[in-house]
């Protein structure tokens, strides 16, 4: 009877986060952070950036309408995409990540920075064929922006930015251990940060961080580790893509100094199919000057 009993709580705890599993894969949440900075002292109230990474091909309602609705509500000055809205491998399509974005290209200035699996593709012709040409070539007709190793300077609500997209070397996203990033990658390919400039820094990957806050960022947006795919209470997310362990940056708004790091917990998945007590999110950005 007593082991009866066991089995039977088990099943019933298994049964529940298997529950929980399939409800944070088909559901997302909306999280705001708010940034203050010195170098924003005089922006005006309300100013709001959408920043979406690892959508993975993940669709919330026939044509992502549900997402779309809540980023339409939010109205913000821009969206900021940080990497991976596809799934880069041999025989994806990436239709779904195409019209999403092309949609929201229709309503707002998007900006778009490639993660690991759109620069796969595009450093990999030989083996990809031109999927991310014709990818990059329907998005930039409706609009988009991409930032691949540029920057772009913007006024938004009375002050100045300075929006960076940087591709990290491709050896950089290796399973298993972190490569050492070459001294003088980061300058080599984006150039040197302007220290009167507010400088956004999206850069896919926050293993590198300490080298993104050399470089000179004040706000960092990474994702890639989808929150950690499973999050545990006062320790964060257990596993990294790379298959690492406790990464210290999984997901979350962490503040080093006067810089801001937003870290997005992504919205979708791709390879391990699985979130729990880690839900997928859409992260609003709400800038303001230093009180």
């Amino acid at each position: 009877m007593y082991f009866k009993g066991i089995l039977t709580a088990a099943a019933a705890a298994a049964a529940c986060l298997c529950g929980e599993i399939w409800r944070e894969l088909h559901h997302f949440r909306v999280v705001t952070y708010r940034l203050k900075s010195k170098k924003l002292e005089g922006i005006g109230n309300n100013v709001r950036f959408v920043f979406l990474s690892d959508l993975h091909n993940q669709t919330y309602g026939k044509g992502n309408k549900r997402l779309l609705k809540k980023i339409k509500e939010t109205d913000p000055a821009l969206v900021l995409i940080g990497g991976d809205m596809l799934v880069g491998k041999k025989g994806k399509s990436y239709g779904s990540a195409l019209d999403f974005v092309r949609e929201l290209a229709g309503q707002f200035p998007v900006y778009y920075a490639n993660g690991n699996h759109e620069q796969r593709l595009k450093e990999m012709p030989e083996r990809y064929g031109d999927v991310y040409a014709q990818y990059k070539e329907e998005l930039e007709a409706a609009g988009v922006h991409f930032l691949e190793n540029s920057s772009q300077e913007l006024f938004c609500g009375g002050c100045k930015f300075r929006l960076t997209g940087l591709e990290i070397p491709a050896e950089c996203y290796s399973h298993f251990r972190k490569v050492r990033m070459p001294e003088g990658a980061i300058e080599e390919r984006i150039g040197e940060a302007k220290a009167a400039d507010y400088e956004i820094l999206l850069a896919h990957n926050p293993t590198y961080m300490e080298e993104y806050l050399e470089w000179g960022a004040d706000l960092v947006l990474s994702g890639h580790l989808h929150g950690g795919i499973v999050r545990l209470p006062g320790v964060g997310g257990a596993l990294s893509p790379a298959f690492s362990l406790f990464p210290k940056y999984s997901g979350g708004h962490y503040r080093e100094g006067e810089r801001d790091i937003v870290v997005s917990k992504g919205l979708g998945v791709h390879t391990v199919c699985v979130r729990l007590f880690n839900p997928a999110e859409l992260v609003v950005l709400e800038l303001g000057g230093e009180e």
